[in-house]
């Protein structure tokens, strides 16, 4: 895994959400959450390289993503699948989901949040901005469907603040 300047991260827009999970994880390496994120984007905003991440209303995770300024944004191999879903079917309020999952957990260069031994990009991040869905704006009906018990999410944007990946995610 090597640095990689943030304005030369290389991603497959869409298809890097669509076709993988990613880890969020915030907190300090002392004590922190993590999840496994599907949504979101990365791309630019107010002159700066972000992420844009969600996280529903009854996740334990955002009770850590209230009270903590920095997240990292991990994307895993395929073959790292298994441990993922480990991160996304349980709860890190009643186990150590991440012990369980047999991730290692490394500290971030910049941000206080963790990040892992396994990924193949690093994203660490600064929170600069939050706002909870508001379903009254939703344009496409459909998008309903997504919320059976009305549990929006909120929506976190951060500030990339350094990123290290393998090759397919340097030009």
């Amino acid at each position: 895994m090597k640095e990689i300047d943030v304005s030369k991260l290389q991603v497959r827009g869409a298809g890097i959400w669509l076709k993988q999970w990613f880890v969020l994880t915030s907190g300090t390496f002392e004590d922190f959450n993590a999840m496994t994120v599907g949504w979101g984007s990365i791309g630019g905003m107010w002159n700066k390289p972000f992420v844009q991440v969600v996280v529903r209303s009854g996740r334990h995770t955002l009770r850590y993503m209230e009270k903590y300024p920095t997240f990292t944004l991990c994307a895993f191999p395929k073959s790292c699948k298994e441990e993922l879903m480990v991160l996304g079917t349980k709860s890190g309020r009643d186990s150590d989901k991440v012990g369980e999952s047999g991730l290692t957990v490394v500290e971030s260069k910049v941000v206080e949040a963790p990040a892992y031994k396994e990924a193949e990009l690093i994203l660490e991040c600064r929170k600069t901005y939050w706002q909870d869905m508001n379903p009254e704006n939703f344009l496409d009906a459909t998008i309903e469907e997504n919320y059976p018990q009305k549990d929006y999410h909120r929506i976190y944007y951060g500030e990339i603040v350094r990123a290290a990946g393998e090759a397919p995610y340097r030009s």
